[in-house]
């Protein structure tokens, strides 16, 4: 009789959206997977796309408030559950449901409990309703100690900032094919812009469904994304090098901009989705699936780009599962370097090499900036920045998730630029 009621509480609405949350938390923090690659093969079970949207939505704003939310369980219990506890895990997602998303209690509980079949129900039941009855969430998320440490060394001016610039999830921003039509674009899609060729919406919906899509007018990218391509201006038929390319954003600004774009990266599988962007906005590209570490221009560039591997922490106010993964610091480095120099070899007398990363860590932008001797420091300036950013005193770019906070705020970027 219970493995009947058991079978039958397995299919009640919800609880298969629930149970794809907890498998998605699990892959970040017992086995460290990217949530994007984690995804894909938990969710394409789930027939319904706004259940999807809701495990990954439920997921990301567990890992978002993950430490706070590991307080408010453990101030609720007589003993602490251990990290691996799979009732803790199943709290956090019912109580990032409850405090976050804003959903009914009675819910949570009809879809969460089922996941703890053969477990401490009770416990769980009892955590919740009482957590519920106390103060809740801070009005921003605690970071977890080991990005603490790091960014309280590195920026102790801004690290309060950066937590309060993860608080909600981002806006989406938008780059345009035609620059010239920003404000048409912002008009038509009821957006803002904050740069010529960027439009920023509320997120709703699928993007697909967005005007525009469709017919290539725009695709997804952050504003800060957008700068390394911005600081070489317009092509005017040179050519440029585009190294670790994929998925695109940066080949297709280069592209509309005017520049012969070669892009390559060593990923067939990350250059397929670069080359669906490139079709559908109908641009042309000169694709390359090569390591940049090994492949030999025929003819040296007029410019270079390299949007480099990196631990991707500026991108927590997007992605927060970043925040949670071990960084392997040493080996992004020396590939860091690798490709500077890679860089510095493919590009013609005065040209010019733009180097960027989407990490907080300064080891990975400011140090790696400062290594290059062998080029000369073109200083970037105000005018080449998005509206409310400026260029740092050594004429860099820095951009962290606690700026631009009235504007829906933006990722942490570094990017700096040498003329050979």
């Amino acid at each position: 009789m219970a493995r009947t009621s058991q079978a039958a509480e397995a299919e009640l609405p919800g609880v298969p959206t629930r149970r794809a949350a907890l498998r998605l938390i699990d892959a970040v923090l017992r086995r460290g997977d990217p949530l994007d690659q984690a995804a894909p093969p938990v969710l394409r079970a789930i027939e319904r796309g706004d259940d999807r949207a809701l495990a990954l939505a439920i997921t990301g704003e567990a890992l978002r408030w993950l430490p706070d939310l590991d307080r408010l369980i453990d101030s609720a219990t007589r003993q602490v559950l251990p990290e691996d506890a799979k009732a803790r895990s199943v709290l956090r997602l019912m109580l990032a449901q409850a405090l976050r998303l804003g959903l009914p209690p009675h819910a949570v509980i009809a879809t969460g409990l089922p996941l703890l079949t053969g477990g401490p129900r009770r416990l769980a039941h009892g955590v919740f309703s009482a957590v519920l009855r106390g103060e809740g969430l801070p009005a921003a998320p605690s970071l977890p100690e080991a990005a603490l440490a790091r960014w309280s060394a590195a920026w102790p001016d801004r690290v309060e900032a950066i937590a309060a610039g993860l608080a909600v999830p981002p806006p989406l921003d938008l780059s345009l094919r035609d620059p010239a039509q920003t404000e048409e674009w912002a008009q038509r899609l009821g957006g803002v812009s904050l740069a010529p060729g960027h439009v920023r919406l509320a997120r709703a919906g699928s993007v697909e469904s967005i005007a525009g899509f469709a017919e290539g007018a725009w695709w997804v990218q952050d504003l800060a994304a957008t700068v390394p391509a911005r600081l070489l201006g317009p092509g005017e038929g040179r050519r440029v090098l585009d190294l670790c390319a994929a998925p695109g954003g940066k080949t297709l600004q280069l592209a509309a901009a005017g520049w012969k774009v070669t892009a390559l990266d060593k990923s067939a599988r990350r250059l397929e989705r670069l080359r669906e962007n490139v079709a559908r906005v109908g641009c042309e590209v000169d694709v390359v699936v090569a390591d940049a570490m090994q492949w030999r221009p025929d003819t040296l560039f007029d410019a270079v780009l390299i949007d480099a591997p990196c631990s991707a922490t500026g991108t927590c106010r997007r992605h927060p599962d970043v925040l949670h993964r071990l960084i392997d610091g040493d080996a992004l480095t020396e590939l860091q370097r690798g490709l500077l120099e890679r860089g510095a070899g493919a590009i013609r007398a005065d040209g010019r090499l733009v180097y960027a990363v989407c990490s907080l860590e300064p080891e990975e932008g400011e140090a790696q900036a400062a290594w290059v001797k062998a080029m000369g420091r073109i200083a970037i300036t105000p005018d080449q920045l998005p509206t409310g950013l400026s260029p740092t005193l050594e004429g860099w770019f820095r951009s962290d998730p606690g700026m631009l906070a009235e504007a829906g705020g933006i990722d942490g970027f570094f990017a700096a630029m040498w003329e050979k």
